[in-house]
């Protein structure tokens, strides 16, 4: 089934580093499938470390610089344009290391994401 969302229907999390902007998942009722959405970080803040016990995660950087840390690894540096997949229970978090705001396209390979922090 074929639904449109309107934007008084978008999801938004609000948080002190930044937010999280939701177009497609169960709760919102568009999907059964995946996960989709964008994080903005404000310049100089990361979201903080966590993981998705039930699901994969795309990163898109559609505007900024951010050093994209994970688990056993100091990070990697990821500008304009680039992507970065993270497998199911692996520890992460983005951090804005710009002058201006980070926007990142997401996506989940579960429309019920979950999220646990450390």
């Amino acid at each position: 089934m074929i639904k449109i969302l309107k934007a008084d229907e978008i999801k938004t999390d609000i948080a002190d580093w930044g937010k999280l902007i939701w177009n497609a998942n169960a709760e919102l009722g568009n999907s059964d499938k995946i996960t989709t959405g964008q994080c903005i970080i404000k310049p100089g803040c990361e979201n903080p470390r966590h993981f998705h016990p039930n699901c994969d995660e795309l990163l898109y950087v559609l505007k900024g610089r951010i050093l994209h840390s994970y688990e056993g690894e100091e990070g990697v540096i990821m500008d304009e344009g680039m992507t970065i997949t993270i497998p199911e229970g692996i520890s992460h978090n983005a951090k804005n290391i710009g002058e201006e705001t980070a926007v990142l396209m997401i996506a989940f390979s579960s429309a019920n994401r979950q999220t646990i922090g450390e």
